[in-house]
């Protein structure tokens, strides 16, 4: 592990991290997360990252989870460091009366703004609109990815049906519209703050399309980044576009925690 992901704070329920509370985390995989920057005590996209985590704990366990408990938990990690990479996961251990909230923080983060090349392979989340636990797949196939050369996997469905990278959203540009494939994907939170502010559609995109599509970008809770190969197919890496989709990324309000 590299030291910009060195884990400065570990906590459950407001409380120093042990060996005991660790036991479900490190034992079970049945939960969920979200992962935000967070600089100058302020997170783009709270809310959403807050509603995510609601309705996928009213999913998985039947009961929700407050957002003003996130927030208060949140902030005790934090406590006095203003820029940080963190994470929020719920458990939900049989016999608890409520969701079990567990909050890491590490060194912030920026995904590189350098051209991505991609991968395709033949994988699909399981229940992928979750941002769940156990992403063995997915880690999988970005490491087949990165040992062939590339940056991130891109996972396919049958048919060649484009559904998301293993770590990321991803677009393409068809000269008048940012085309987010239509697919089982997770909606991710810069996605859901993007879509929105640029002329989006959504419409399916098979691995036979893209040669059809002039450029296309990528996109997580570390930022955005121009994709420039999938597989054999090149993409130009078009400055104006990426300039529009930083300005529009730039131009989200930070919300305090």
């Amino acid at each position: 592990m590299a030291p910009t992901d060195a884990v400065q704070v570990i906590e459950i329920n407001g409380e120093p991290a042990t060996g005991t509370t660790l036991r479900v985390p490190a034992l079970s995989a049945y939960g969920h997360f979200t992962a935000m920057q967070v600089r100058g005590g302020r997170v783009r996209g709270l809310e959403l990252h807050l509603a995510r985590l609601d309705s996928a704990t009213r999913e998985l366990f039947g009961a929700g989870l407050a957002g003003e408990r996130v927030r208060e938990l949140l902030r005790h990690a934090l406590r006095d460091v203003s820029d940080a990479s963190a994470r929020v996961y719920a458990h939900w251990p049989e016999g608890d009366e409520e969701a079990r909230v567990m909050i890491t923080v590490r060194p912030p983060a920026t995904k590189s703004g350098r051209p991505h090349g991609l991968m395709s392979v033949p994988f699909a989340r399981e229940v992928p609109h979750i941002k769940h636990l156990g992403g063995f797949g997915q880690t999988y196939h970005l490491l087949r990815a990165e040992r062939a050369g590339f940056d991130e996997a891109l996972l396919t469905a049958p048919g060649g049906l484009v559904t998301e990278g293993a770590v990321t959203n991803i677009a393409f540009w068809d000269g008048t519209h940012v085309v987010w494939p239509q697919a089982p994907s997770l909606l991710g939170i810069t996605m859901a703050l993007l879509e929105p502010r640029l002329p989006s559609v959504r419409r399916p995109v098979t691995l036979a399309d893209l040669p059809s599509y002039a450029s296309a970008f990528l996109t997580n809770s570390q930022g955005i980044a121009p994709v420039d190969r999938i597989d054999d197919v090149r993409f130009t890496v078009d400055a104006e576009l990426m300039g529009r989709v930083a300005a529009a990324y730039e131009a989200v309000e930070w919300d305090v925690v």
